[in-house]
């Protein structure tokens, strides 16, 4: 028996044992779409009141409130939900946008999803594995950038299981450029069985993110072929249950946007984040909403578009219904859409600097050849052009990843998140990690507008709500001057 036969019978058999319960229920999700349609001015209002108040106690939208919501029609009830979607995050999170780059380990895969360019029948990809030298090019071409976080993302195939992953991600963390090294490696790679979990979190890695793509059965059996490994919906649904319950302190969700109706696919993932909050007392750490994207020898189906003004109210509405967890919007999306959606949609978290081909960041460095990539992206800024639009709207670009080395994960994150204190981190670290950037890797505009217009603002912040902590991080930052590197509180 091959390894994909000999792992898809161990799947089934844990699928048959399987000890949590089943939290996307269709028939009570179709019904709160159906039953809240059209909903009045009055109960919008009530909803985005409820949100609001939500930011500083840590609760959810409920299922009902998160639909009235997605049905309103009323544009000017839209413009409400994105300011209270811009004021929770800031609530929260302050006004920093966190910042990293997708790196692409290995695109052979055994699955043969109909819109992903890794399908194994995708004869038109040049389907690769980077080795250890490759990987260490890779990551020092990240570094040249500035970057510091990374998310790695892995093909289900047998060379690249959880003992490679574990393998790469050591070597990735060992790679030290003029003293600057990759500081947090998230990891998208498949879903595993709680011993290959607890094999990766031994490396140290930072969030484990797997998207279910689509919550409805239906759909998920379209588009991902039975007697295949992501062919298992159950295996996939409860990911990121086995993940915690392997010791995993911080995971992530994510619904593809296009596969079915994206109000059935965004309370199907509140009913997630629902059940990992009921069984682990933490909910998801990130969310994302991906649209889908041209990928190489597209193969047919009927998506389900939703235009850009749709997106961005769905977008909102996530920030509104899981408050305290972080949105991420990717490159996917063209750089317009994008800036519009920092500006109205309480997004947390941005890719920048993004390059999805194999090899792509010191090897090609050519963008959108979709015989290399997964998918089409939309935004090719470098990381300096991408900070430069950030700042010239006076937000803040962090690159910090203190909360990971400092032990505030899992259990020990959100209830700062919850209790919306954890921005009087995020954005003293925040400072010191742009402060970094500058020093080393910005252009003149960028240094200009950061030490004369977005330290100043945001040290400010802190002197008049922390002004012990503003004095520690005016210290840090002479310090970072004077050569000093990874600064944080």
């Amino acid at each position: 028996m091959g390894w994909t036969q000999d792992r898809l019978a161990k799947i089934k058999e844990w699928e048959k044992e399987c000890k949590w319960e089943n939290f996307v229920d269709e028939n009570l999700i179709n019904d709160i779409i159906e039953k809240t349609q059209n909903p009045s001015k009055e109960k919008v209002l009530a909803v985005i009141k409820k949100a609001k108040s939500n930011a500083n106690t840590g609760k959810m939208l409920s299922l009902e409130d998160t639909a009235i919501l997605l049905n309103n029609t009323d544009k000017e009830l839209d413009e409400e939900i994105f300011k209270a979607a811009t004021y929770i995050k800031k609530e929260i999170y302050g006004d920093r946008i966190v910042l990293f780059s997708p790196f692409y380990i290995a695109s052979p895969c055994v699955n043969d999803c109909k819109y992903c360019g890794f399908r194994a029948s995708n004869s038109s990809l040049s389907k690769k594995i980077l080795k250890f030298d490759e990987i260490r090019s890779e990551v020092e071409a990240l570094l040249d950038s500035g970057q510091k976080r990374l998310i790695a993302v892995y093909g289900e195939h047998p060379k690249s299981d959880y003992e490679f992953i574990a393998k790469s991600v050591r070597e990735i963390y060992s790679i030290k450029k003029d003293k600057s090294e990759i500081r947090r490696v998230n990891i998208n790679a498949a879903p595993m069985f709680e011993d290959e979990y607890k094999v990766i979190k031994n490396e140290g890695i930072g969030t484990y993110q797997v998207f279910q793509e689509t919550y409805h059965r239906k759909t998920y059996e379209s588009v991902h072929p039975q007697n295949t490994l992501k062919g298992q919906y159950n295996w996939r649904l409860f990911s990121l249950h086995r993940g915690l319950n392997a010791g995993l302190e911080d995971v992530a969700l994510g619904v593809l946007i296009g596969l079915y109706d994206h109000r059935f696919e965004i309370l199907a993932m509140l009913s997630h984040a629902y059940s990992l909050e009921k069984y682990f007392g933490i909910s998801a750490h990130t969310m994302s909403f991906p649209r889908i994207k041209a990928t190489s020898n597209s193969q047919k189906f009927n998506p389900y578009i939703i235009s850009d003004e749709e997106f961005l109210k769905v977008i909102a509405i996530i920030r509104l219904m899981c408050p305290f967890t972080g949105t991420i919007l990717t490159a996917r999306e063209e750089p317009e859409f994008r800036d519009i959606a920092l500006k109205k949609c309480g997004i947390s978290q941005t890719d920048a600097g993004t390059n999805i081909g194999i090899g792509g960041y010191s090897q090609t460095k050519v963008k959108n050849d979709l015989t290399n990539q997964q998918f089409k992206i939309g935004d090719n800024r470098s990381i300096d052009e991408y900070i430069l639009s950030i700042i010239k709207d006076g937000r803040l670009p962090s690159f910090c990843t203190s909360c990971y080395r400092e032990g505030r994960t899992g259990e020990n994150f959100m209830p700062l998140a919850k209790n919306a204190t954890i921005k009087y981190l995020c954005i003293p670290n925040g400072i010191l990690t742009f402060k970094e950037y500058i020093r080393d890797y910005a252009s003149d505009e960028v240094k200009d507008i950061g030490e004369n217009v977005i330290i100043p603002k945001y040290l400010g912040i802190l002197k008049e709500n922390l002004p012990k902590v503003a004095q520690k991080v005016e210290a840090m930052l002479k310090d970072i001057e004077n050569g000093g590197k990874d600064a944080h509180i």
